[in-house]
């Protein structure tokens, strides 16, 4: 049987602001202990913010020795930091290409090998990682970006097998289109191209995402490993 009511240390990746804020303070709410990486932006009170970029291992080893000294072992992690460069594909430089899979791939690598550090000990964790519907249909301009956030789905699966009987579960959240930061810069008419593809009619709030997040990290979800569990509205329905 799972833990309950007991609370647990958590670390979100990229959780100062966005999805990755909305899902902090999800788990904050529960009554978690949460820690939140950051590269030099205010953090929200009750979060513990560190400071760490996700593609220099040593930041990241800094940022979990932080964390077990406030927290404890980091027992649900959920890797969500990323970005995007955008780029058709013949004017996309290697330099582009790379960046965007060592932040959002690579860097996912690293944090979830560090988690499992503790993860192994306890004979417990929680691996959630934050790929994006794209990541399963492709986006024209975002081959670097599609390619990172679909590796992660291969990366998680390993892990789940890798991990499974140490009780440590590993799962994917594939979200579509969710009204953030990243999304705002986009031109109105390419908002509403994406919209009238969605079944349901409107694009995610973060809090949606969130609720994903907390469910895979909690006792109902103890069965369920190495699943990609879309919050979509129906966007990518059949991948």
């Amino acid at each position: 049987m799972e833990e309950s009511n007991v609370a647990r240390s958590v670390l979100v990746t990229g959780g100062n602001r966005g999805i990755g804020l909305a899902i902090a303070r999800r788990f904050a709410e529960q009554g978690d202990s949460v820690a939140v990486t950051h590269r030099g932006a205010p953090v929200p009170d009750g979060l513990l913010g560190v400071t760490c970029d996700v593609t220099d291992s040593e930041q990241v080893d800094a940022a979990f020795t932080e964390i077990e000294e406030t927290h404890g072992p980091v027992e649900i992690l959920v890797s969500n930091a990323g970005i995007t460069d955008d780029s058709l594909l013949l004017r996309m430089s290697e330099e582009q290409f790379s960046r965007v899979l060592d932040a959002n791939l690579t860097g996912s690598f690293r944090v979830a090998k560090r988690a499992t550090r503790g993860m192994l000990r306890k004979r417990w964790g929680r691996l959630v990682f934050i790929s994006s519907e794209v990541g399963l249909s492709g986006g024209a301009g975002q081959a670097n970006y599609a390619a990172s956030k679909a590796g992660l789905v291969g990366f998680a699966r390993s892990l789940a097998r890798e991990l499974g009987s140490r009780n440590i579960t590993a799962n994917v959240i594939s979200p579509g289109f969710v009204a953030t930061g990243m999304t705002a810069v986009l031109p109105d008419e390419r908002k509403r191209d994406i919209l009238r593809q969605v079944p349901l009619g409107r694009g995610a709030d973060t809090t949606e995402i969130a609720a994903a997040a907390t469910f895979l990290a909690s006792g109902a979800a103890a069965y369920i490993t190495g699943a990609v569990l879309p919050v979509d509205g129906g966007l990518g329905m059949g991948h």
